[in-house]
């Protein structure tokens, strides 16, 4: 769990408007076609067999992104801070390894906080573009605000899916510039991981040679630690999980009732990762008209909504390599087991 999220079994979905710092544009047509796309996602998702699912990229409304802001502060919740403490003590390391000039992109940029100090670093050598891709145009707005003060920067922002973004982004570049793509957070283990090195070849065949890819991961750790990690004792993250099932009802009609379902974290040891499900606290019946679906759950049936995979340091190399990137560096945190790595495209 960390920044804005494209499910390990759903990786690339709606396109809506691009959104600049100067001008916005609702395009209605792309409103009505997400609303579609999120009902049909959600039809398929709560009909698979085995195991009923919601794509976890669907907690971001506006309301999601709030208390995912708020998790982000728990203590139980190192992550962030571990990502933030590698970003403001290597940036400067991490900038004098990139080809001049260039260009910086970032997929789920969140409110860009955590771009500052790699955007700080490049913007005391060169003036450069900043494009933050994100699926939440809340968010985009609060990247607006939280970057704007930085010189010699432009932002402009994308609302796309990651590689929808990321492809419009490589049209923006011009010629002699490289490209720096920055995929922070733990956002790679919400992908199994096969899925995750195909994520990762996908935006290999974006890049060209030489551009350069920073990537978040979350390090193995005990599992009490995890465990407190997804089911802080504040309920916070019970909360972002719940207001899931409450987007659903808000905006497809759905009668889901959040009493009556419970936030339940466990750890999948075969899979090296920590899952997020809601439970079921009785039997009972689920209308969802705008996707049209009639439910029954057992008591203890579950939705599974996010998994958040931890890797080896070694790990993170064979990924690359996997890809097409190789990694140049790994900077490890010792408070929080994270890692940020540098992937050099080839």
């Amino acid at each position: 769990m960390l920044g804005h999220t494209v499910n390990a079994h759903t990786t690339n979905a709606h396109t809506t408007n691009a959104h600049t710092t100067n001008s916005r544009t609702i395009n209605f047509q792309a409103i009505r076609n997400f609303s579609c796309e999120f009902a049909s996602d959600v039809r398929d998702g709560l009909t698979r067999p085995g195991q009923k699912e919601l794509p976890s990229k669907y907690f971001y409304d506006d309301l999601g992104s709030a208390l995912f802001e708020v998790i982000s502060h728990l203590p139980e919740y190192g992550l962030t801070r571990a990502d933030e403490r590698l970003l403001q003590r290597h940036a400067c390391e991490i900038v004098d390894r990139l080809d001049a000039p260039v260009a910086v992109a970032e997929l789920g940029s969140g409110s860009g906080k955590k771009a500052r100090w790699i955007l700080e670093a490049i913007a005391r050598r060169q003036r450069t573009s900043y494009y933050p891709v994100e699926i939440s145009r809340s968010a985009l707005l609060m990247c607006q605000r939280e970057l704007s003060d930085i010189d010699s920067i432009s932002i402009v922002g994308f609302e796309r899916e990651y590689l929808d973004g990321l492809l419009e982004v490589a049209a923006h570049r011009q010629r002699s510039q490289h490209l720096l793509v920055l995929f922070l957070g733990s956002t790679i283990g919400n992908f199994d991981r096969p899925a995750g090195i195909k994520f990762l070849a996908e935006v290999r065949r974006i890049l060209e040679p030489g551009d350069s890819l920073l990537l978040g991961t979350d390090l193995e750790k005990p599992s009490a630690q995890l465990l407190k990690a997804y089911d802080d004792e504040l309920g916070v993250t019970a909360a972002f999980n719940l207001n899931l099932l409450a987007r659903v009802n808000r905006e497809l009609d759905a009668d889901f009732d959040l009493g009556q379902f419970a936030h339940v974290a466990r750890i999948n040891r075969q899979a090296r990762s920590i899952e997020m499900h809601l439970e079921s606290k009785r039997r009972q019946t689920v209308r969802i008209p705008a996707a049209d679906l009639r439910l029954e759950f057992a008591e203890g049936e579950t939705i599974w909504t996010e998994s958040s995979h931890k890797y080896s340091p070694e790990e993170v190399f064979q990924m690359a390599r996997a890809a097409g990137f190789r990694c140049q560096a790994q900077w490890i945190d010792e408070q929080w087991p994270f890692a940020e790595n540098l992937f050099i495209a080839e």
